[in-house]
């Protein structure tokens, strides 16, 4: 047996310890797409709004595998660089103003295809959650915490069930709080703790999503 059945178990255990900080204004924000089964308990246990936190990552030209960034849900400005990497290969970030304005439709357009046309949640003051299924390199989550950051919440706490330990080591000084359920010092990858980890699809999202509103709706 493996530390979790699934997205859904793994969630249901997060929330009961995410439950028990207390947070007084608590957003809840899902990394798509894997992230959002484990956030629907999570939200739906803290009586919060479920919202997503999307990053795109930015490749170098002529070898896109290689992440110069990525651009985190928002405005055009939410472009978080790797510094060493630009200046290893020369580059400025006014090289990549194409490719952030690319991502940053692509964004738009599954975060208009995921939410139905709801506005996303004002940050102002609000104790965030950030919610994934896992973490093997934290490069994606430490980019949607520094754009996080610029939307100004009161406090921002990292919530998933699986982490590698280093990684989760180097992410603990960007947030408020840590909430992580499995530490394995044998990490190899996020899936391998899980029973059943198959992709998670767009309609799933779209579901989840809907059912997490119309729970929140019933709440009010």
């Amino acid at each position: 047996m493996r530390a979790f059945r699934d997205r859904a178990e793994a969630g249901e255990r997060l929330a009961a310890a995410v439950a028990a900080l207390g947070l007084g204004d608590p957003v809840v924000l899902a990394l798509p797409r894997g992230g959002v089964p484990v956030a629907v308990p999570v939200a739906r246990a803290l009586g919060a709004a479920l919202d997503l936190l999307m990053v795109r990552k930015i490749g170098v030209p002529g070898n896109p595998e290689l992440a110069a960034g990525a651009v985190v849900d928002g405005p055009a400005h939410q472009a978080v660089f790797n510094e060493d990497v630009l200046r290893g290969l020369g580059l400025d970030r006014a090289d990549f103003d194409m490719a952030v304005a690319g991502e940053l439709k692509v964004i738009e357009a599954r975060r208009a295809r995921y939410m139905g046309g709801r506005a996303p949640v004002d940050m102002a003051g609000r104790d965030a959650v950030v919610v994934d299924d896992g973490i093997a390199t934290g490069a994606t989550v430490r980019a949607a915490l520094a754009g996080l950051r610029r939307k100004a919440p009161r406090s921002v706490t990292l919530a998933v069930p699986v982490a590698a330990p280093e990684a989760l080591a180097a992410l603990e000084g960007l947030v408020d709080g840590v909430v992580c359920l499995s530490r394995p010092v044998a990490f190899r990858a996020v899936g391998l703790h899980y029973d059943r980890f198959g992709q998670v699809t767009d309609d799933e999202v779209i579901a989840a999503l809907a059912a997490a509103e119309t729970d929140k709706g019933d709440m009010e």
